[in-house]
């Protein structure tokens, strides 16, 4: 029987996984606390923690479609949004963290407890477990069917792989090992878009002649468009303004980030990780988009690529085609893909998990479980968690390409809502539980008629104006709702006067 990949690329691969999952176990340390099997009992260093954040947002699709981008017209001017990103880590820093540090929270929502009640607590943290499972599950598949596409794997059997040994160390080795993992397979795809590189500026004629003056003939090296386009998503507006809306929402609201900080020794070693993996990202964005841009100029000099062949498709066809074979590098980059999907799934489960307990079944219990029984269901959480993505990501299969999309994209309208609700609990005192509730539906409603509304009447909106518009409107429709409620109540008071 002929394997898919040569033996010598399935001894990397393997490989990879055994030391990412042993080294992972081995690090985890003793859970006998939820606070530790959550937060690492808040003594993890603040590198590890910025290389778990890189990691963590960092899925297959960053991996495979960043490329795609530097081989279309978009080239660097996608570093805009990277920069956009840098600025609203800035702003979680000085609006958001101190207020996570400010008591021993276990999750995002319980400031939005403490402020609106435990209703709106556990809206948010609802909202946050339908829209990441949602889509991790949906990422899931979409790195399963690259596995597919480069390794001959069923689609079902990648799916279940990547599930099943994220569940393992997650479900055993907690945070901890969450962050030491994402540490390991953070160095992994970094190494294989490395060795990528490598080989493609192997294929080129003349070496970096060929690529400088095929990048200035075609405008690659271009960093700032400053046009402003509410439909073009690669300006400098669209990536300083939206952009840092973006990353102040996804990093200073999501639970799968304020986990992370929660899991320092001092708000000042999170400020430091959370600082510090803007900058990396950034790199991280420039080396991808080099390998599209390199991808460009070799297929330009063979003329070999299909034309029904997707931009976010490219780097997945030069690997099955073009990498060298049974040498241990396509090997290095399954790992890579493999690492990268990984790192958002287990950070997913933990914070899923986390948020589940917190938010949802602690409140509920009429006296405070034990600590083992509260590691045993956060553990049987994880499991739960990682059998519906899984599940979605199998079932995803029978859909089509533009109903993932959408999904991905409702998925991600939660992090302007919740920001919205941030807002609201910060900066409007006198807005209270029941208005902001409302405010969030009315912001998911503006979302999507934002989204799939205005396209039908020739207007579109790009991606990252999308959540400062639900956080614009949720703060707003918060602040309405609340002075209607108001004027409602003292009619109702003068009334029964």
């Amino acid at each position: 029987m002929e394997l898919p990949i040569g033996v010598i690329d399935l001894v990397v691969l393997l490989a990879s996984i055994a030391i990412s999952v042993v080294v992972g176990l081995r690090l985890s340390g003793k859970n006998d606390s939820i606070e530790a099997y959550l937060l690492g009992g808040r003594d993890l260093p603040w590198w590890a923690i910025l290389g778990s954040i890189v990691a963590t947002e960092t899925s297959t699709a960053t991996v495979l479609s960043v490329p795609g981008h530097g081989y279309g017209v978009v080239g660097f001017r996608f570093l805009q949004l990277a920069i956009g990103y840098i600025v609203g880590r800035f702003l979680v820093i000085q609006l958001l963290l101190p207020r996570y540090f400010d008591g021993k929270l276990m999750s995002a929502y319980e400031i939005l407890g403490y402020r609106f009640g435990d209703t709106a607590k556990r809206f948010a943290s609802i909202l946050f477990l339908v829209t990441r499972n949602l889509g991790d599950g949906l990422r899931l598949f979409l790195a399963a069917t690259v596995l597919e596409k480069l390794a001959g794997w069923p689609l079902e059997w990648s799916a279940l792989a990547m599930g099943g040994i994220t569940v393992l160390y997650t479900y055993f080795g907690g945070m901890r090992s969450v962050v030491w993992n994402d540490c390991i397979q953070f160095v992994i795809y970094i190494a294989g878009g490395v060795a990528a590189i490598f080989v493609i500026w192997s294929y080129l004629p003349n070496g970096w002649q060929t690529f400088y003056e095929f990048g200035v003939a075609n405008n690659k090296f271009t960093l700032f468009d400053w046009s402003f386009s509410l439909e073009n998503p690669y300006t400098f507006w669209a990536g300083l303004i939206g952009g840092s809306v973006l990353s102040l929402g996804s990093h200073g609201t999501d639970q799968m980030m304020v986990q992370r900080y929660l899991s320092a020794r001092s708000q000042k070693d999170a400020a430091k990780a959370l600082w510090w993996s803007g900058w990396i990202v950034f790199a991280q964005f420039a080396l991808f988009l080099f390998i599209g841009m390199l991808l460009h100029c070799f297929y330009s000099t063979i003329d070999d690529l299909p034309a029904d062949t997707k931009p976010d498709q490219i780097f997945a066809h030069f690997l099955v085609n073009s990498f060298p074979k049974n040498t241990g590098l396509i090997g290095l980059m399954l790992a890579a893909i493999l690492a990268a999907a990984m790192s958002t799934l287990s950070s997913s489960l933990s914070a899923s998990a986390s948020s589940l307990v917190s938010d949802l079944w602690l409140p509920r219990c009429s006296k405070e479980p034990t600590q083992k029984n509260q590691v045993w269901v956060t553990r049987a959480a994880i499991v739960m968690f990682g059998v519906v993505q899984v599940v979605i990501g199998i079932w995803a299969r029978n859909f089509d390409k533009s109903v993932v999309d959408n999904a991905l994209t409702i998925a991600g309208f939660s992090s302007g809502v919740l920001l919205g609700l941030f807002a609201l609990a910060v900066f409007a005192k006198h807005v209270k539980g029941p208005a902001a509730i409302v405010a969030a539906f009315i912001g998911i409603v503006v979302l999507l008629a934002v989204q799939y509304g205005l396209p039908q009447v020739g207007y579109n909106v790009a991606f990252p104006w999308l959540p400062l518009i639900g956080s614009i409107a949720t703060l707003c429709a918060g602040i309405i709702v609340s002075m209607v409620r108001s004027d409602s109540n003292q009619e109702f008071v003068s009334d029964s006067k």
